[in-house]
């Protein structure tokens, strides 16, 4: 008797997702509660885990498909390991990809297939590291990096679909993730809905250097997280939203709401994108309590098991362009927030202080808010304050 797979409840608003990995194939053995495939949403990936111990049965889906929430994907068979069963009815489908290059196994995630059209890499050739061996992108790329190991195919492996001009030049088009589909949908209505305006400052890193130089090797050992720069700019940040109540406020309808908390949304690098956690209630947190938060997040976001819950809400987005190497950016609102602030690379650069010049280490910083909302006055003023925290971090720890 086989027993259904169907797609979760994904969350609040949620109706659909996309089928972006089979973790287990046709004819596997599968444990209860064991992940059998992961779908992709609009913010994170969740893996769909089997309702009954089995057999895997014959796929309903193919990767990339979009499948609606309750919708069956796969069936479970009885037994220890006997031959997957007929093709079960295709569940609910919105659309349907472009199929995958021919030599393209289908049970490689977007990002592993992708990878490989890239390099030109025979996944047949790889040894995968991921869960029950499933190929990562790491491993294409590893393999990419020792053609000894892992030799080219002897024809070049087709893309699909490409456009070959006469002169040789070809073109590529990949299909969006729902991920990246969801961030363009966001950044375009943010532009259309909010007044935007960004104003800059730039602050002096020399004393937050200084304090992560003496302390960071004891932090570590005490608090298990090594001490960064996000720590102090998030505490700063929210004695300056205390200062300034409208930057952390919202528009509804009509109406303002005022939080008189701060739920602060980092940016993170996820390898479908830049996805937001919120770190709720950081101002009643130590900086040690705010860098291990961050520090998972960021770890959790590139293994994709960051919940949809923890990147509901916040009431003010810091998004850190620095680490790529950014040196000034206008970065844009997350709606209903009214603000987000912008943190850039920091260089060495000269600089009077009491009338001589001197060279210290700067970084410029962005504040970029809704004009309906925010005035100027009250966006240089929270520049300002946060300015005076980072250069003086002795404020954060005595609320001034």
């Amino acid at each position: 008797m086989a027993t259904e797979v169907t797609v979760p409840v994904l969350g609040e608003s949620i109706t659909e997702a996309t089928l972006g990995e089979w973790l287990k194939q046709p004819g596997d053995k599968v444990a209860v509660d064991e992940p059998i495939a992961s779908l992709e949403t609009d913010k994170v990936s969740v893996e769909v885990p089997s309702p009954v111990a089995g057999v895997m049965g014959q796929h309903a889906v193919q990767v990339g498909d979009t499948v609606l929430v309750g919708a069956m994907i796969a069936t479970i068979e009885a037994g220890d390991g006997a031959p997957a069963v007929a093709a079960a009815p295709q569940p609910a489908v919105l659309e349907s990809p472009v199929a995958p290059a021919a030599d393209i196994p289908a049970a490689l995630s977007p990002s592993v297939r992708r990878a490989v059209l890239e390099h030109g890499v025979d996944p047949a050739t790889v040894k995968g590291t991921g869960k029950d061996g499933r190929l990562t992108k790491d491993d294409v790329l590893a393999a990419a990096a020792t053609p000894a190991a892992a030799p080219a195919p002897s024809e070049p492996l087709p893309v699909a679909p490409s456009v070959a001009a006469a002169t040789g030049r070809k073109e590529e088009r990949v299909r969006m993730t729902r991920l990246r589909q969801t961030i363009a949908k966001r950044l375009k209505e943010a532009q259309n809905t909010a007044a935007l305006l960004t104003t800059f400052n730039d602050v002096d890193m020399s004393a937050v250097i200084a304090a992560r130089a003496k302390y960071k090797d004891l932090f570590e050992k005490k608090h298990g997280v090594r001490l960064g720069f996000m720590g102090f700019f998030v505490k700063a940040a929210c004695l300056a939203l205390k200062d300034i109540p409208s930057v952390n406020a919202s528009i509804e309808g009509d109406e303002i709401v005022y939080h008189d908390y701060a739920d602060i949304s980092v940016a993170v690098s996820s390898p479908g994108g830049l996805v937001v956690p919120v770190v709720r209630d950081a101002d009643q947190m130590s900086v040690a309590e705010v860098e291990k938060t961050i520090g998972d997040f960021g770890k959790r976001a590139k293994d994709g098991t960051l919940k949809m819950e923890e990147m509901k809400g916040g009431t003010f987005t810091i998004s850190n362009g620095g680490v790529f190497g950014s040196l000034m950016s206008t970065p844009i609102i997350n709606p209903p927030q009214a603000a987000v602030l912008g943190l850039h690379r920091i260089e060495d650069r000269p600089v009077v202080v009491n009338g001589e010049i001197v060279i210290r280490p700067m970084m410029y910083l962005a504040l970029s808010y809704d004009h309906r909302l925010i005035d100027g006055r009250e966006a240089v003023t929270f520049l300002v304050a946060l300015k005076n925290a980072i250069e003086d971090p002795t404020r954060i720890l005595i609320d001034l």
